[in-house]
């Protein structure tokens, strides 16, 4: 059996990524071209508002408040370790969130639920000639079903992250009081004293681009599936851990970005 030269599959994943990345770059500019030429697909957008916002909440809850009261109970040992007082919990907590566990938390969740949700759809409608009937009738898939996301989530993911970073907050605010007997005054007046908006400003910009990434990925994927049933699984897989690498690691860049742009480094 002749074995393969690694250079030369090292070579073909580059070409084959390089590959990847023009053709969703290029599905990406027309969505933004069509974003902009009527007709306009309202009854699409708000519908998929819904599916990537208010039927995410449930699960956006429940991620949120367990998150910050497990950060709120590590930050009040530490510091009741090393400093002898857990004053600081709320502030810590609420600083966390909003720069970085509520964005990235959203992004993560709706990496697996709505960008699944998402492949699987588009995927199942292209394997089966949905897709080239819609262009038989006129009408245009990536105006149609990629537009309507993509605005969908440049709207619903921010909102989301905001409610993530409330309810996260509750969630160290619970800790806080219960674990270790702060003050509920102290806590809220902590956080009004030293939050700025930039701090807010920070997680709701990573939180538009977060969104951005999975739709594009998602959408990218479900329009180029092939394969069937057992393609489709693929690509659905596929987008999912895609999605969350590239928000893992966007959020490095981001954060680095916009902190030497002085955004929240108050």
């Amino acid at each position: 059996m002749k074995m393969k030269n690694p250079i030369e599959s090292f070579g073909k994943k580059i070409l084959e990524i390089s590959r990847y990345l023009g053709e969703a770059a290029a599905l990406f500019a027309s969505a933004i071209r069509y974003m902009f030429s009527a007709p306009f697909e309202w009854k699409n957008v708000v519908k998929q508002v819904v599916e990537i916002g208010i039927k995410s909440l449930s699960v956006i809850t429940l991620s949120a408040l367990f998150t910050g009261m497990v950060f709120a109970f590590h930050i009040g040992y530490v510091s009741n370790l090393w400093l002898g007082s857990t004053i600081f919990v709320g502030l810590g907590t609420t600083i966390a969130i909003l720069k970085e566990l509520g964005p990235v938390i959203t992004g993560l969740v709706l990496s697996g639920r709505v960008g699944a949700q998402i492949t699987s759809e588009l995927g199942t409608m292209k394997v089966t000639e949905q897709i080239d009937a819609l262009y038989t009738l006129g009408t245009n898939p990536v105006k149609y079903l990629y537009v309507p996301r993509l605005i969908a989530a440049m709207i619903a993911v921010p909102l989301l992250t905001l409610y993530t970073d409330v309810v996260g907050t509750f969630g160290g605010f619970i800790v806080a009081v219960k674990n270790y007997k702060i003050p509920p005054n102290v806590f809220w007046c902590e956080i009004i004293d030293y939050i700025h908006v930039d701090d807010i400003t920070l997680g709701l910009i990573k939180a538009f681009f977060f969104g951005l990434i999975i739709i594009v990925v998602s959408c990218y994927k479900g329009l180029s599936c092939k394969g069937g049933a057992e393609g489709v699984g693929k690509a659905t897989t596929s987008a999912v851990v895609i999605s969350m690498i590239l928000i893992l690691i966007s959020d490095y860049f981001l954060t680095s970005l916009l902190t030497t742009l002085g955004i929240g480094v108050g």
